[in-house]
């Protein structure tokens, strides 16, 4: 349905929008009244429809608009033609979307969010920095300033938030607990196939406290907590969203609690969101404090084969931070992964993460009493895998630098099997590094004890 056409049948601009309201509320019902164990293809449709809805809708607003701007936009150039508090500090317009920053200062959400998103951090007022990009709604000054256009006659452009958005979250924060899963699951499938979805949630950051809002409760649904934690995924996963997503209050509490008590599914979905917002380094600090390792240890011992992979990256993404080396070491990750690679499971992710960690003193003098140099050998003599050769010999070179005690095993295993020596002949450069690094340093203990 185009403007243009509908322009030409002379349906005035008024009529026109009521019908396009009323086919978006249509629209909106249908999707939030579908089952999440239908068909999707229906769904689908439906969205489509309801985007190709909007956007005609947002065509004929502007079109109006425009005829009306007349009313407005001079009125923006007169110098102290609204009270000073109604125009944005850094515009000097009227603001169409008042939002209140962490000193205090209120500016127009879509100016204070492109001074943000060039990097300042800042508040432009007061210099003081903001430490939460978090923009709080100012209701108080929106509701001020359609009174006093309205009192004089003055069109008053409302800030252009999402309908269909609005919505569903609207749903989840006040219906009953049916209606509260099909608003969630449709959010997830949202969420997954638009960006343009998952962008709303930086561009409104009070949607995300909106979103999370049933799982605040004593008791959750497990279909209602898994959609809302996939959906939680989703959002990790735009760029723009990371900083918002970790650094919102309720996220990462929520997401720890998910890694306790939710289903497999939950758990997996939670693990996958923590590895996700933990690509940004300031995430991963954040993450590390407030005590993500001890929930992904527990449940990589565990041992749910669904989840292990998302718990292992999440894992090694977190310990490249090295506070946070420290933290999964004190919190037994030697001890799991080791036990996890004898039993041969995800040995790829897991011996990477070993070798991540052997770069800690105190997690090396773990291995070695915990017996890994004898199960890195045995593990290096029955793979075929190159990049777990390089990482066993990598783990066995950093302990026969700190711990002198296991210098004998490592005598030992090379008089029997010549195991060191294979990998200096035929490993790859880094591997032949570390071998020959480790028969040096049985030689020189041999010469000396001679």
């Amino acid at each position: 349905m185009r403007v243009s056409l509908m322009a030409e049948t002379g349906i005035s601009n008024k009529d026109l929008i009521g019908d396009l309201k009323s086919e978006l509320q249509r629209l909106v019902e249908s999707i939030i009244e579908e089952s999440p164990s239908e068909d999707e293809t229906g769904f689908a449709l439906n969205v489509d429809r309801a985007i190709q809805t909007l956007q005609t809708l947002k065509d004929v607003k502007k079109r109006e608009n425009q005829r009306s701007s007349s009313i407005l936009e001079p009125h923006n150039r007169i110098v102290g033609f609204y009270p000073q508090e109604f125009n944005c500090p850094l515009t000097k317009n009227i603001m169409r979307d008042p939002v209140i920053v962490s000193t205090g200062v209120t500016y127009d959400r879509c100016s204070i969010q492109k001074w943000l998103k060039e990097g300042n951090r800042a508040c432009p007022i007061t210099q003081q920095l903001l430490p939460s990009p978090n923009l709080i709604p100012n209701h108080l000054v929106q509701i001020m300033i359609s009174k006093w256009c309205k009192n004089r006659g003055i069109r008053y452009p409302s800030p252009d938030h999402p309908p269909l958005l609005l919505a569903l979250l609207k749903t989840i924060t006040s219906a009953t607990s049916d209606a509260q899963k099909e608003a969630a699951w449709a959010l997830r499938s949202l969420t997954k196939r638009l960006p343009s979805f998952r962008a709303h949630f930086s561009e409104y950051t009070e949607f995300i406290p909106q979103l999370l809002s049933p799982l605040t409760q004593s008791e959750i649904d497990p279909n209602l907590h898994q959609y809302l934690i996939t959906t939680l995924m989703n959002l990790s996963i735009h760029e723009t969203n990371k900083k918002t997503v970790a650094e919102t209050p309720l996220v990462i509490p929520i997401l720890l609690n998910a890694l306790r008590s939710g289903t497999i599914k939950t758990k997996r979905n939670a693990a996958a969101t923590l590895c996700t917002l933990s690509a940004l380094d300031t995430n991963k600090s954040l993450i590390g404090k407030a005590g993500a390792l001890k929930p992904l240890i527990d449940l990589l011992e565990e041992g749910q084969s669904l989840a292990m992979k998302d718990v292992a990256s999440a894992i090694f993404s977190l310990c490249i931070n090295d506070e946070n080396k420290g933290r999964a070491v004190e919190n037994g990750a030697v001890r799991v992964v080791l036990k996890k690679i004898e039993e041969r499971v995800h040995v790829d992710e897991l011996l990477v993460i070993l070798a991540m960690l052997s770069d800690h003193q105190k997690a090396v003098v773990e291995m070695a009493e915990l017996g890994a140099v004898s199960s890195l050998f045995l593990l290096i003599k029955e793979t075929k895998c190159e990049q777990n050769k390089e990482n066993c010999i990598a783990v066995v070179h950093r302990i026969c630098l700190k711990d002198e005690n296991t210098w004998k095993e490592m005598r030992e295993e090379e008089g029997r099997y010549g195991t060191i020596s294979k990998i200096v002949e035929n490993g790859s450069s880094r591997a032949k590094r570390k071998a020959k690094g480790v028969l040096d340093r049985i030689n020189m203990r041999r010469a000396h004890t001679a």
